[in-house]
């Protein structure tokens, strides 16, 4: 079981200067906050910003490979949280999966159009209810921030 999740955005949280992806259910409630690195944070904020490089970039060149080698990409999985560090599948046709890093599949499903999934034992131990008091996602974003730190995503049994 999953859910499809979409990208709120990505920001920098400070002062530890540690760019982190915030993803939400697209029919929930929950968000699912994945600490990554800055190159792919960049990436992923470049796309969401319609940005094109005038060389491409490595999740770029990816999606030029894909398709070099008459391949789809159907969708990106974040399958499971091991003592803090999330793993995901790139998800192809024929059911073939091959391990990412979810930073890496994030900006890649961006750039082909297809659908992020969360499985449900993920969203279990790290998503979040981020209360509903204000409308603005982007300020309930900048408010969750001020409240964590990386070791709040370490896992239940750690």
């Amino acid at each position: 079981m999953s859910s499809e999740m979409r990208v709120v955005g990505v920001r920098v949280e400070l002062p530890a200067n540690q760019p982190i992806l915030l993803l939400r259910e697209s029919d929930g409630e929950r968000y699912l906050p994945i600490w990554i690195g800055s190159v792919e944070a960049t990436a992923i904020a470049l796309e969401q910003q319609g940005v094109r490089p005038q060389r491409p970039l490595t999740h770029d060149l990816l999606k030029d490979v894909i398709g070099a080698l008459g391949r789809d990409l159907e969708q990106v999985r974040i399958t499971d949280l091991q003592e803090g560090t999330f793993f995901a599948e790139l998800v192809f046709d024929g059911d073939v999966r091959v391990s990412a890093r979810p930073s890496d599949s994030v900006a890649l499903a961006l750039r082909i159009g297809v659908p992020i999934h969360a499985d449900e034992s993920v969203l279990d131990e790290a998503g979040l209810i981020i209360p509903d008091e204000q409308e603005d996602e982007v300020e309930k974003f900048r408010e969750f921030l001020d409240s964590v730190s990386p070791e709040d995503f370490r896992g239940a049994d750690t």
